[in-house]
């Protein structure tokens, strides 16, 4: 037969809540807060090195499209171009 014992039944561990303490004393609720801004900051710093602005209104996008379509333009005539060296050969 089982025995009866005197023991405590065992503690279930707390379920896991926004305020339950993670790592260094602070709540879930924190750290997630925490981790949230720096993927923020890190978005917007990459922004702004990279000045990734998305066009707005139509105008903008069409500018942006004749623009890279005339560097592409005046990349393709520079590899035409012979080398300066051979430009300024004299003969003889």
């Amino acid at each position: 037969s089982p025995q009866a014992t005197t023991e405590p039944p065992k503690k279930k561990p707390d379920p896991v809540t926004s305020e339950t303490v993670v790592i260094w004393g602070l709540r879930l609720w924190q750290v997630v807060g925490i981790f949230a801004l720096f993927v923020l900051s890190v978005i917007i710093t990459l922004c702004c090195i990279f000045k990734c602005r998305i066009p707005r209104t139509r105008k903008e996008i069409e500018a942006r499209y004749a623009q890279r379509q005339a560097a592409k333009n005046y990349a393709d005539k520079l590899d035409t171009v012979p080398p300066l060296g051979e430009l300024t050969e004299i003969p003889g």
